[in-house]
């Protein structure tokens, strides 16, 4: 190959990798953002309108399918994901958070705690989410539980370890939500979620 073609071939090689890895770039960002479809808020939560739905995009299935959060269709589960506090602060691992709420209307329910890349946080406890088998009612038929890297002195068994300093994420999951808080998910009566004292770091 004589150098004329071979800097012709190595300029066309170059543009065509260059595409690539930004075509991979572009698709890797768009996956690891936020759903940036239509969604509903009920207070700190989050939900998506075409989680589980056909009319959902291609990239809203993608992001889905590598989240693992979202499957099922809205008239089975409802998903509510916050990633800040009712003040509108990022959520922590290093802080401790107060949720409190009531039992929202659904067969059965559960809060879990996710690290920012969406895994378990790994812990000696196992302690992974409270839900309607395991949440303790107050008086006023309302539940609490604590998230962070101690647990509350107070009421340790109603805590989810939160170690390390990174990104949080609460999933609140509906199965068999009532029909009329499908239709319209924003009408949810969402747990508050209130940080605790100061961040561990």
């Amino acid at each position: 190959m004589t150098p004329t073609r071979w800097r012709r071939w190595s300029i066309a090689a170059g543009i065509v990798l260059a595409g690539v890895a930004l075509g991979l770039g572009s698709a890797w960002l768009a996956l690891k953002s936020p759903l940036s479809a239509p969604s509903q808020m009920a207070g700190a939560w989050r939900t998506s309108v075409l989680a589980g739905s056909a009319d959902a995009d291609l990239y809203t299935r993608a992001r889905i399918a590598i989240g693992a959060l979202l499957a099922l269709s809205r008239e089975e589960t409802l998903y509510y994901i916050a990633d800040h506090d009712d003040a509108g602060a990022p959520l922590r691992s290093a802080c401790s958070y107060h949720v409190e709420g009531v039992p929202p209307p659904a067969r059965w329910w559960s809060i879990t705690a996710y690290a920012d890349d969406f895994f378990l946080f790994p812990n000696a406890a196992r302690r992974y989410s409270l839900n309607g088998g395991t949440a303790r009612l107050d008086g006023a038929g309302r539940f609490a539980l604590r998230t962070g890297p101690t647990a509350d002195a107070a009421d340790p068994t109603h805590w989810l370890p939160t170690p390390g300093e990174r990104g949080l994420l609460l999933t609140l999951r509906l199965y068999n939500p009532d029909p009329a808080l499908a239709a319209a998910p924003g009408g949810l009566v969402a747990p508050r979620i209130r940080r605790v004292g100061d961040c561990a770091r």
